[in-house]
């Protein structure tokens, strides 16, 4: 976990703030999920092409079918017009299925966040917790004033 944080420090993929809010970069953050989902589709589109074309029975008639395939797969549409019928085919679905529900799921996160801005509120609340922590150290120099005004005046009453 330390490895992968001080990773993404050196990507400069996010900066932080004075309240110490990470500040994503969004625009590189879609840029990667684009490219990785991109090549997840293409690549194991690929390997599914090359195990389905063996078959005869395979709907998996052509690279562009088993491309088809990992997108409606990792979008969870499937429209059932192709399917694999390999253990290979099956199994580069599978993973499929799970990493671009997640890179989708994530990217999606990242655009709902950036429209509505529920971070914003996480940002306000730190920033009232600044303001509420700057107005007990006032409070505690005003309690010790007072604190040494009374002794002052203890001593002059006696």
């Amino acid at each position: 976990m330390i490895i992968l944080q001080n990773a993404m420090e050196k990507t400069h993929l996010y900066q932080l703030d004075e309240f110490g809010v990470k500040n994503y970069n969004y625009t590189a953050l879609a840029l990667l999920s684009f490219i990785i989902f991109s090549s997840l589709n293409f690549g194991l589109g690929y390997v599914t092409y090359i195990a389905e074309t063996t078959v005869l029975t395979s709907p998996v008639k052509s690279y562009a079918d088993a491309v088809w395939l990992m997108l409606m797969s990792s979008t969870t549409i499937g429209f059932g017009d192709v399917y694999p019928v390999t253990l290979i085919g099956r199994a580069a679905v599978f993973i499929m299925f799970i990493l671009g529900i997640g890179i989708l799921g994530g990217a999606g996160a990242v655009f709902v966040n950036k429209i509505f801005g529920f971070a914003d509120t996480n940002i306000k609340n730190r920033e009232l917790r600044k303001q509420n922590e700057e107005i007990f150290a006032q409070n505690a120099a005003i309690y010790q004033k007072l604190s040494e005004l009374e002794q002052k005046l203890d001593n002059l009453s006696k």
